[in-house]
């Protein structure tokens, strides 16, 4: 849903607990580029503030932040006496903040995993840190009963992530875990199912592709004693849904564990824009229905790599280009591949570079040159990737998967008996008939549009209708609550038909070559359609392969007074 910037960045401050506080860094328009954000409906970055005995922070924000948050903490603690800043997880974003913090209160403790030590060392080499590294069941006492414990939480997108769990409290500080990008002034989750599109579409972006990673965390966080609520990383915290959220959580992840086909999906990312390509397309294969394991091969041992690429059905391998070369993770990872992976599982190739690019090209010739067939053209990205970029990249993954499923085809046996009835419900169903129409959507940069025929009016008042999009579905992604399409309806006997039905290539143009008119809501009109229909999505169905989308209808027009809509008459409910 596109945002109208009517609001400064601020920070909110709000007692939750004995002595503890959450100071929520608040940003109303899009923060930053990755995928999790495309939905544009700002974000909270959550840190906490405990003041017992001693005082901790945990989670500082991102540079985006960092005066704001500074001068908010110097209105409520003396900095020279902060004691420890614990670390859910470290970037370098994050970063500039803690050098800015550093430049205050340099006497400060960090509390963090073993490889976001090795992370602050490498950020602040001239600089001798006071680092407490939580190995195993370490604890810390803040006093007053604080005695913080520490959960390991390392997943292939947060190698060094940790969760922190306050025992006088019962708070759960789950940082990456159960959030949402959303921002307002709700800090806590009222009315919860409200946040339930943002919660999914967050899990969907994030843990999709970790699915063991994340029941293994779950099954850690079901023997801690009760906990009162979830301090997440970012949107509201999450008390009045908690169960739910967390049992979805699960449920999610055991069903991404048992999808049919299975791909590794294998990167290393020196500055975070290979991570956000790989990102991008994870979020393409799990939304196409394909178990995906992730593995940053930075932090990834031999023999997991090793494990993931014999067992899955196709492989995408992607790496920054460093001094002319790849990483020695990644020439490491690419060895195991063509030693232990048969040459005919479908292969992919992406990669970011700064100016030349020549890791994308090692991996390519060599996988070529062993025998791979590839599942989408390589994709080279040149600095930071941008949202047409990440939109073609999710696309590329799409294509991917209906390659996988083109060579793989699973074939379950049935007696005659069963064919027979399925063959006869399915010519049933069949009969179904619906309007032809192109749907054609945008948010941002990023435009898209697909053929439709299950469409139907769905109420008089307001007047609005349902569109049925399949889960893979390249304009999937912008057909979200807010978001806005125009429903071209398409008049019989025109060739507009035939142009929507050809397979188009990742990131390419669907209206190139066509007469068309921007909408008010700045999607596109097809000049020789039969009629329009402007719209706004107001709610979304999870139905098994599609979903159903409900929208409103806000302006239309008729452009052809004597055509007569096109329909759509099939043989079979099976395919379209």
């Amino acid at each position: 849903m596109s945002t109208t910037v009517t609001k400064a960045r601020d920070v909110q401050v709000f007692l939750i607990g004995e002595d503890t506080r959450v100071v929520r860094s608040r940003t109303w328009d899009r923060l930053k580029f990755e995928v999790e954000y495309s939905l544009q409906r700002g974000t909270t970055a959550n840190s906490y503030l405990l003041q017992a005995e001693r005082t901790a922070i945990i989670d500082p924000p991102g540079e985006s932040f960092t005066q704001n948050y500074l001068d908010c903490l110097k209105e409520r603690l003396d900095l020279t006496q902060l004691n420890y800043v614990i670390l859910g997880h470290f970037n370098a974003n994050r970063g500039a903040t803690i050098k800015a913090l550093l430049e205050i209160a340099p006497q400060i403790k960090f509390v963090c995993s073993n490889p976001a030590t090795l992370a602050l060392r490498e950020f602040f080499p001239e600089q001798s840190l006071n680092i407490f590294t939580i190995k195993n069941e370490e604890t810390l006492d803040l006093g007053k009963g604080h005695q913080l414990q520490f959960i390991p939480a390392p997943t292939p997108r947060w190698p060094d992530g940790l969760l922190t769990y306050d025992p006088r409290t019962n708070i759960l500080f789950s940082d990456k875990f159960f959030g949402a990008h959303v921002c307002g002034d709700q800090v806590f989750d009222e009315g919860w199912s409200v946040y339930s599109e943002d919660r999914r579409f967050y899990y969907d972006c994030l843990h999709a592709a970790q699915p063991k990673k994340v029941l293994s965390i779950l099954d850690k966080i079901a023997e801690l004693p009760p906990v009162q609520f979830y301090a997440t990383g970012h949107g509201p915290m999450v008390r009045y849904g908690m169960h739910e959220l967390t049992n979805l959580y699960r449920e999610w992840s055991e069903n991404q564990k048992s999808r049919d086909f299975n791909v590794a999906l294998l990167y290393a990312s020196a500055y975070g824009n290979t991570a956000a390509i790989a990102n991008a397309i994870a979020r393409g294969l799990t939304k196409s229905g394909v178990a995906v394991e992730s593995i940053n091969c930075e932090h990834a041992k031999s023999t997991e790599i090793q494990a993931a690429v014999e067992k899955c059905d196709g492989f995408i391998i992607g790496s920054p280009t460093l001094g002319g070369h790849a990483p020695t993770q990644i020439q490491t990872a690419l060895g195991i591949v063509l030693n232990s992976t048969s040459t005919s599982k479908l292969a992919g190739v992406f990669g970011s570079f700064g100016w030349s690019g020549e890791a994308v090209d090692l991996l390519e010739d060599k996988l070529k040159d062993a025998g791979y067939k590839f599942g989408f053209e390589p994709i080279r990205v040149k600095f930071k990737p941008t949202d047409v970029t990440l939109q073609t990249c999710e696309e590329a993954a799409i294509d991917f998967v209906q390659a996988l499923r083109r060579a793989q085809k699973l074939r379950v046996p049935k007696s005659s008996s069963q064919s027979a009835n399925a063959d006869r419900t399915a010519q049933a169903v069949g009969r179904l008939v619906g309007s032809l129409c192109v749907v054609s959507c945008g948010r941002g940069e990023v435009k898209s549009g697909m053929l439709a025929s299950w469409v139907s009016q769905a109420t008089f008042t307001p007047p609005g209708l349902t569109v049925a999009v399949a889960r893979d579905r390249a304009m999937e992604s912008m057909t979200h609550v807010g978001d806005r399409f125009v429903l071209n309806i398409l008049e019989e006997g025109k060739q507009l038909r035939k142009h929507f039905m050809k397979r188009f290539d990742p990131g390419e143009d669907r209206f190139a070559n066509l007469s068309t008119t921007e909408a008010s809501n700045g999607c596109l009109i097809l000049d020789d359609a039969l009629a329009y229909l402007e719209c706004e999505v107001k709610n979304r169905m999870e139905c098994g392969d599609h979903w159903v989308i409900y929208a409103q209808v806000e302006n239309g027009n008729l452009l052809h007074s004597e055509g007569i809509t096109a329909v759509h008459y099939r043989k079979t409910g099976t395919y379209y």
